[in-house]
């Protein structure tokens, strides 16, 4: 740290005005009546003009491939996007066949949904690095929904020799149509929310929820895919705990292993994950990374084919893959009901993993994506491609950092390798039947590496921020314990709560001025923080609103020492003792009165003279009885006002207020100068020497009804035991739902709010009279 940086001192500025509270602001800096926001009626008129202008916006924005693709550079884009293609299509073509599998589908149809949403996306999207297709955690999920509908346990019929034997075709192909209904009422959520404006939904799903939920969805994913590794037929579970149950099944059947596709595992993994790392560290002088993936699915395939290891050894193979594509099909409606909770589910994931890497991308290479339209386009492509046989898609990490490192600078290379996928589908795709299954569940294990590498958040996250930390760690559990569809509804709410908790339990505190400045701090943090004699300084760290309402005003008479209950109550008492009082010495002095009208009265058989002297000493008897009486009861006032019995603070309170509400924006040079007796006697009557609290709300961003009336509440009672209340730090926005909700009126002039809390200290101050004070806070402040 430099010389500059260390001396504070150097950097200073003074300020020099008048104190200001709101009438005085509005004044000053002009407040205007009129608003900037056009009518509902011009709203509507606008929303309804047509024009060339108007309706050429309206169509680039809907279809963007419009507005960029006729100004596409050949000589700048062409090569980068013809080699990123072509990455791409062949990552596709692994990952497609080996997610299928994820989803419980035939691998064809992870090779149809790597062609029709890429083409669809290249129309509508807006980001040009994102790859589109296949990922694990969608897969899952869509594999949990067609496995609950189509259990193998519906499909079984009777075999030859008597045994039960599952029809796969059937359930194969009921299982495309769960799946295709699934992706179309997936894509209709989407494209919904997008026409009506709702991309915002994906920011209430934190980043340490979606990493904690892909977290412990590929914990799903590894889980699902060790029975191809092992050779095993563990039994189907569904609802919670199933990953549990599914784990422990597989653990019981480990000596059933078939040793030959536990090694064709081995051998797979080994290659992969050396090759892999290979990549990562030489990826600098690469020119392309090595396409291990489809090495090892041809060197697989080559060498199971030839060397008749299906026969010998009976490994699970993939079996026929048609050639050519399907004609279009409407999905099965009827089975909307059944689906809707998890198409619900599979819109929100699926649109928060897109938008995130989109934005991610788009950061870095300088140009904006339209969440809305995001949104849109991949509605379109689950809707689209679920008419050809598709299921959900979203974007892919792996491949997108293929498509943007391999020098892809537009959604050409989306196409580029649809093509691929689409030669492959034609003519190569029958090749890969003799594929093992194992191979393909090596591809997923090595491609999950980078969601595991998330397991790094949990510490991370201790040092930085534990509630986060705890958001993360009850995702993850949540998924792993309840499934992929109701972890996820218990995460979101959690999160939420994490939000309501942080409000209803915010940092309350009480401020104190750092001698010289206008800076005013919380005491338990800063050392240099004083507080002001006479007068608390009050502050929450959030929003007020009906949730922490109440929690404030016990927070407040926390901190200020103030039990506003019992001081009302024992005024309460006091002003009855003080009456009946008041009410005992007026009886008795008309019982007086009395008793010397008739002494009067008796005289009157005397003479005259007797009358006469009689009357001139009774005269002066009751006139120096009637002075006693008077005597009397300002001696018992005096005693009654020492002893706090009369509040007289409290009657100068009114004055005070009515000063207040006329109190113009010149009122420091006319304000009523308030002696240090009266000070000291509104300090009795409170029970300290506090005479004035101000409540910084510089942090309510706004208020509602509840808010309104407990502020209320505490002018009214803290009012009453003679302590003035302030209002500093009201932005704009608050000051006007305070007015429409009635807030200010005589007893709460708007004189009581001011710009800062340094102008509410100064007023108080001047006002107070405490002129020794004053100079220590001056109005031309050294900062």
């Amino acid at each position: 740290m430099d010389m500059e940086e260390r001396d504070c001192s150097a950097r200073e500025y003074f300020v020099k005005r008048k104190v200001l509270d709101e009438l005085c602001l509005d004044e000053v800096a002009q407040k205007g009546t009129w608003s900037t926001k056009p009518t509902l009626g011009n709203r509507v008129k606008e929303s309804l003009r047509c024009s060339v202008s108007r309706l050429k916006h309206i169509v680039l924005s809907w279809i963007p491939v419009l507005g960029w693709l006729p100004h596409y550079s050949i000589r700048e884009n062409a090569i980068g996007d013809l080699i990123s293609g072509c990455s791409v299509g062949i990552m596709h073509l692994p990952q497609g066949m080996a997610y299928a599998l994820l989803a419980s589908l035939r691998p064809v149809f992870g090779l149809y949904t790597s062609l029709y949403p890429v083409l669809v996306y290249f129309i509508f999207g807006t980001s040009r690095h994102i790859s589109i297709g296949t990922f694990a955690v969608i897969s899952i999920m869509i594999g949990s929904v067609t496995e609950r509908l189509a259990p193998d346990s519906n499909f079984i019929v009777n075999g030859t020799n008597g045994t039960d034997i599952v029809d796969f075709d059937k359930r194969d192909a009921y299982r495309v149509q769960i799946a295709c209904s699934l992706t179309v009422l997936t894509g209709i959520f989407q494209i919904v929310l997008g026409v009506v404006r709702f991309g915002f939904v994906v920011t209430y799903l934190s980043e340490p929820l979606v990493r904690g939920y892909t977290t412990g969805s590929a914990c799903h994913v590894c889980v699902s895919q060790l029975k191809y590794l092992f050779g095993v037929k563990p039994d189907r579970f569904t609802g919670p705990l199933s990953l549990i149950y599914t784990l422990v099944d597989i653990c019981r059947q480990l000596p059933e292993t078939k040793v030959p596709e536990l090694v064709v595992s081995l051998v797979a993994l080994a290659v992969l994950i050396v090759v892999k790392e290979l990549n990562d560290c030489y990826r600098q002088k690469l020119p392309l990374p090595i396409p291990i993936e489809i090495i090892v699915i041809i060197a697989a395939t080559i060498i199971i084919h030839f060397c008749g290891l299906t026969t010998i050894y009976s490994i699970d193979v993939v079996g026929e893959i048609p050639s050519g594509l399907k004609a279009p099909q409407v999905p099965d409606a009827t089975l909307f009901s059944k689906v809707i909770g998890d198409a619900f589910a599979v819109a929100i994931v699926g649109y928060a993993i897109n938008i995130s890497l989109g934005k991610t991308f788009a950061l870095k290479h300088g140009y904006k994506v339209d969440s809305n339209q995001e949104l849109v386009a991949l509605g379109l492509s689950n809707a689209v491609g679920g008419f050809f046989q598709c299921y959900s898609v979203t974007s892919s990490l792996s491949r997108s950092l293929v498509q943007e490192s391999t020098g892809g600078k537009t959604q050409v290379a989306g196409v580029i390798s649809s093509v691929i996928v689409l030669i492959t589908v034609l003519k190569i795709g029958s090749l890969f039947s003799d594929l093992p299954k194992a191979v393909l569940s090596t591809i997923v294990f090595v491609n999950l590496k980078g969601m595991f590498k998330q397991f790094m958040d949990v510490p991370m996250l201790w040092k930085t921020n534990k509630v986060d930390l705890l958001v993360w760690l009850v995702t993850f559990t949540s998924t792993i314990l309840l499934n992929l569809d109701l972890g996820l509804a218990v995460s979101i709410g959690f999160s939420m709560l994490t939000v309501i908790f942080r409000t209803q339990l915010p940092r309350y505190s009480i401020l104190g001025h750092v001698s010289g400045t206008g800076l005013y701090l919380d005491t338990d943090t800063y050392k240099e923080a004083k507080e002001i004699p006479g007068i608390k300084i009050f502050r929450s760290s959030t929003t007020i609103y009906y949730t922490n309402a109440e929690m404030y005003l016990e927070a407040l008479q926390e901190k200020s020492g103030i039990e506003i209950g019992k001081l009302l109550t024992a005024k309460k008492k006091r002003d009855a003792k003080l009456k009946r009082k008041q009410e005992k010495e007026r009886k008795k002095a008309k019982k007086e009165a009395k008793k010397q009208i008739k002494a009067v009265s008796h005289l009157s058989n005397g003479t005259i003279s007797e009358m006469h002297e009689r009357k001139v000493s009774a005269g002066l008897k009751g006139q120096s009885q009637g002075n006693a009486v008077a005597l009397s009861l300002k001696e018992t006032s005096a005693n009654d006002f020492s002893k706090g019995q009369v509040n007289w603070a409290y009657q100068h309170d009114t004055t005070m207020s009515d000063s207040d509400s006329d109190t113009g924006c010149h009122g420091d040079d006319s304000t009523t100068q308030v002696s240090h007796h009266g000070d000291e006697e509104k300090g009795r009557a409170s029970g300290s020497g506090m005479h004035s609290i101000i409540l910084d709300i510089s942090t309510t961003s706004f208020v509602d009804t509840v808010t309104v009336k407990t502020l209320k509440n505490i002018f009214r009672d803290f009012g009453e035991i003679d302590l003035d209340i302030y209002l500093a730090g009201c932005q704009a926005c608050v000051v006007e739902q305070l007015e429409t909700a009635g807030f200010f009126s005589e007893s709460i002039p708007k004189s009581r709010l001011f710009v800062t809390v340094h102008d509410a200290v100064l007023h108080i101050l001047r006002r107070a009279g405490q002129t020794d004070f004053v100079l220590d806070v001056p109005c031309s402040t050294r900062m």
